[in-house]
């Protein structure tokens, strides 16, 4: 199945941002790909965390929702949205930072609301995602049946979340064989970090990553790693590309995580059971 990660560099405007992500879907469709993904904030990297509040939307209803819908339905598509903003019933003051799912008809097959949210001080950077976002509080893997005729299990994730293991394998527990990571890592973590987790998340579940991500210094002064990348199932970077926009194209095979799994069969060998992942 040929896979597009979209990396973006998205802007203040959420118009502007859809425009440049319909261009960088039509650029996936006609290469060939069946499934794109968009990065997390793909369609607004705000000025202020609050910048989201005035985006949200209700599910099933919304410009975020309705572009990706006719997107999927005009390239004939599998399209994850990276993250958008939906309504939280906690108050007013928060949101879900959402990755939905969508087939090629314009369904709306899946939704996840990132789980662990970033908090990071160095002293220089100051994140809070707390602020103005409610935490998730389940996995989901949905299917997706392939041209090819097999059926892909597929465990959504978002950015922060990367550090948290128990999550990835619960999702291999759910059958997982692709696990996507959305991203907006900041510059400083993603130097440090980006790589080394996305190749042992793929190493410890024995699952092809796909990680695409924000590249670039934004509008908001905020800059990001990039490296939008495929990882296979035996923690080989397949396909990358280093900053600004583009298209990161590859295309997995699912007889690879069978063969991988079969001569290592360590998800099979888990001895200790945290349960659920904690939640924040």
């Amino acid at each position: 199945m040929k896979t597009a990660a979209i990396q973006m560099v998205s802007a203040l405007s959420r118009e502007a941002n859809l425009a440049r992500a319909r261009v960088l879907l039509a650029e996936a469709a006609a290469a060939g790909a069946e499934l794109a993904v968009l990065p997390e904030y793909f369609c607004l990297m705000g000025a202020r965390d609050t910048d989201k509040l005035s985006l949200r939307e209700t599910p099933g209803a919304g410009a975020v929702q309705d572009f990706l819908a006719e997107a999927a339905r005009e390239f004939g598509l599998w399209i994850v949205g990276g993250t958008l903003p939906l309504a939280s019933p906690e108050d007013d003051a928060h949101v879900f930072n959402t990755s939905l799912a969508y087939a090629p008809d314009g369904r709306c097959v899946a939704r996840y609301d990132k789980i662990h949210l970033f908090i990071f001080d160095n002293g220089r950077e100051h994140y809070n995602e707390r602020r103005v976002i409610t935490p998730g509080t389940e996995p989901v893997v949905f299917a997706l049946p392939s041209r090819d005729g097999h059926c892909w299990q597929i465990g959504l994730s978002v950015c922060y979340d990367l550090r948290f293991p128990e999550l990835y394998r619960a999702l291999s527990q759910r059958g997982a064989e692709l696990l996507l990571v959305p991203s907006a890592f900041t510059h400083t973590t993603g130097a440090a970090h980006w790589e080394v987790l996305l190749r042992a998340r793929a190493i410890e579940n024995l699952a092809w990553v796909v990680a695409p991500a924000q590249g670039g210094t934004h509008e908001n002064g905020r800059q990001t790693w990039g490296q939008s990348m495929v990882v296979n199932p035996w923690g080989t970077v397949v396909a990358q590309q280093a900053s600004n926009e583009g298209v990161v194209l590859f295309d997995l095979d699912a007889a690879q995580v069978a063969h991988c799994r079969a001569q290592l069969p360590a998800l099979s060998h888990q001895v200790l059971h945290t349960g659920r992942p904690r939640m924040p």
